[in-house]
């Protein structure tokens, strides 16, 4: 993938759009001598997407202005564009000096269409026949396009069907001539006849993907995207010098050009490379049209809701099991084989493969492959010369809040998609502190949905868990913030006529009871560290305890694997004994009995909520080298530490006496070593078979 700097370093002409002057040639004679065509400009990443120092092509202006702002010193040639004509050389050259005149059939082009307008037809289906010829030459593409340039005033609504053929000539793949006459030609042709942009918005837009080739398998027909073609970055800028060319002279492209974009994403299910292709293509669009970079911020990322939703975390692990279980008796029945030469390569340096980076699911590798190409985006944006320009951060920023609060918020239990504002606020505290106040706001707010308030709260607690760039002091103030409301809470409804469990009536207090609680057995040694009796004191004023013992119950609802994990931890600090209720509350649960074809079956409702955390460990494998360094991963407790969790904390313990349980480093990002809560599946499941869920009796009941 193509990498940048960012959209602020566009450069900028000074001069209007201009095409090549041509010396007139005696009739019949070989074309006259001609300045040599501008080489292509060398793409730099997201900001080179094609505003080089070639004249035939200007960069868009600067940002914020619709459509793109004319560059500098283009004043002068714009009032040019009303008068039919646009004025690209001195006063009237252009206009006044005769094309190349060429030997062919039907006479000039001019002759041509007037003949149409009178109704004779011949010359003009042989025109359309000549330009159809897949076998046209680049000298007769040249040729034509010359004559098109001049009579771009007889190419009305009309003649569309004309027009068309001329979009769909295969100039991309032709030479860098043909290439330089076509791009002078849209110039031309949407300055002096507008109602032909959406025809040249879409023909632009359609060469955003590697093109379609046939495979003939037997007597089928296979087609599928030509993956081999050398040339697709140079078309790509190609393309993209395109659209600016058109947004130069058209300030209403942008909203003609969104709704092109949207209706020509690639489904889902094509080919990785397609969809590759044409995400990084949308992506190099907000750079020189920023006024469509929120929109197309929401498609991209509402198609890759589709994709993380179409493939369950547990979908994912079942494919990478069978492959890996496939690729172990692939190598079982090879064992012995070539041995020599696995001994060399052992002694060299490990080489990993390319396959052993493929995601096994195949929509998994599909979205895979696009967060990587989010993540690269939102970092060159972000970063100009290596350092973090605060300011297009702050930009891009509110525009993925905006993002996040109409796709991801609304969407239950998405996987990855989410990251993209993980990644963001890992670039610097403040962002974080911002998103977390955004996600407080929405929590608190009683006129939210109650399942907006509690996905808030899930995002709450997740993020102060997993986020390794977050401080204790951060943590410290949001435990405040949560706590203080819950302790509300109760004031207001443990004395009323609501005062009982129900989710229904409560549903964002027990979220956020989940937050705090899932908060804590995270960073709870990190709470303690340093001085154990200003971290217990601090623990202590949070009074867990009345949160507990409350009529409202919240040990109840929430998912019991958190549930035990906080019981055991409080209890050794002797914060709160929360097992007489949970025994309590496991007395009072009647399973459910549904009947069907099989026979009965006994369902429990493990997790009334329907929580879930979001940033619960990542799983596609390219990608997660991007979140890996800023992850805080969960770290196994040991036999010594389940054992020390039985133990309750002395109240006259001094802060230098020793303990096993804090001498442990806080845990570290080494890798998934252990089984961290989670809401994916239920807690009877087995560590072994669930990735991040502890089992049942995890940490077991005091006796």
């Amino acid at each position: 993938m193509v990498r940048g700097r960012g959209a602020a370093r566009f450069r900028r002409r000074d001069r209007p759009f201009r095409p090549r002057r041509h010396v007139a040639a005696r009739a019949g004679s070989a074309r006259g001598a001609r300045r040599a065509p501008p080489a292509l400009p060398e793409t730099g990443g997201w900001a080179g997407g094609g505003g080089g120092d070639d004249d035939s092509c200007p960069s868009v202006g600067e940002r914020g202005a619709p459509g793109g702002v004319r560059p500098p010193g283009a004043h002068a040639a714009w009032p040019s564009l009303r008068r039919g004509a646009v004025t690209m050389q001195g006063g009237d050259e252009f206009i006044s000096s005769p094309p190349k005149k060429t030997v062919r059939f039907g006479g000039t082009l001019t002759d041509i269409l007037l003949k149409h307008e009178k109704g004779e037809t011949t010359d003009f289906e042989l025109l359309k026949h000549q330009l159809s010829d897949p076998d046209i030459k680049d000298a007769q593409i040249i040729n034509w396009l010359h004559e098109f340039r001049v009579s771009v005033a007889y190419l009305t609504k009309e003649r569309e069907q004309l027009v068309s053929i001329l979009l769909k000539l295969p100039w991309l793949r032709r030479s860098r001539e043909v290439v330089e006459e076509y791009l002078g030609f849209l110039g031309n042709l949407v300055s002096a006849q507008t109602v032909h942009l959406r025809p040249c918005l879409r023909m632009i837009v359609s060469h955003f993907h590697p093109p379609r080739i046939t495979i003939r398998e037997g007597d089928v027909d296979i087609s599928d995207s030509d993956d081999d073609d050398e040339n697709l970055p140079e078309n790509f800028n190609t393309c993209h010098r395109a659209l600016q060319t058109v947004a130069r002279y058209v300030p209403s492209t942008p909203q003609f050009l969104m709704p092109i974009l949207v209706e020509n994403f690639p489904f889902i299910n094509k080919s990785e490379r397609t969809l590759e292709c044409y995400v990084h293509n949308l992506l190099r669009v907000t750079v020189y049209l920023p006024t469509l970079r929120l929109q197309i911020l929401e498609l991209i990322i509402e198609k890759l809701l589709k994709l993380d939703v179409s493939s369950p975390q547990q979908d994912i692990e079942d494919a990478e099991e069978t492959a890996h279980n496939s690729d172990s008796e692939e190598k079982s029945t090879e064992e012995g084989l070539f041995d020599m030469e696995e001994d060399e390569e052992r002694k060299g340096n490990k080489v990993v493969s390319s396959s052993s980076e493929r995601m096994a699911h195949p929509l998994a590798e599909r979205l895979d492959i696009l967060m990587t190409i989010l993540f690269s985006y939102i970092k060159d944006i972000c970063h100009v010369d290596g350092k973090l320009d605060i300011n297009n951060t702050k930009d891009l920023y509110r525009d993925l809040v905006s993002v996040f609060d109409k796709l991801i918020l609304p969407t239950h239990a998405s996987c990855h998609v989410q990251y993209f504002m993980f990644y963001i606020c890992s670039f610097k505290l403040g962002l974080a502190e911002a998103f977390l106040d955004h996600l407080w706001k929405k929590l608190r707010d009683p006129n939210n949905p109650s399942v907006i308030r509690q996905t808030a709260g899930s995002y709450i607690g997740s993020f102060l868990a997993r986020a390794k760039f977050i401080p204790v002091v951060t943590v410290k103030a949001c435990l405040d913030l949560l706590v203080n409301w819950m302790h509300k809470y109760i004031d207001n409804q443990d004395t009323g006529a609501n005062a009982y469990c129900d989710v229904a009536l409560h549903g964002p207090f027990y979220s956020t009871c989940q937050t705090v609680f899932y908060t804590f057995i995270f960073r709870h040694k990190q709470l303690l560290d340093g001085n154990l009796r200003k971290g217990l004191s601090y623990l202590q004023s949070l009074n867990f305890e009345r949160i507990v013992m409350c009529q409202l119950n919240p040990l109840k609802i929430c998912i019991p694997s958190i549930v035990n994990l906080f019981a055991a931890i409080t209890r050794k600090y002797q914060l709160v004994f929360c097992y007489t209720i949970i025994e309590r509350n496991n007395r009072q649960f009647i399973p459910v009995v549904r009947s069907g074809a099989g026979g009965d079956l006994v369902q429990t409702c493990t997790n009334p909520l329907d929580s879930f955390f979001p940033f619960d460990p990542y799983m596609l494998k390219r990608s997660k080298k991007t979140i890996d360094p800023f992850y805080q991963f969960w770290e196994e407790l040991s036999a010594e530490d389940l054992e020390n969790l039985k133990k309750p904390i002395k109240k006259g313990t001094s802060e230098d006496e020793d303990d096993d349980f804090l001498k442990g480093e806080t845990p570290q990002n080494d890798g998934v070593v252990g089984i961290a809560p989670n809401s994916y599946e239920s807690n009877t499941r087995s560590p072994v078979s669930s990735i991040g869920s502890p089992p049942e009796c995890f940490v077991p009941y005091p006796q």
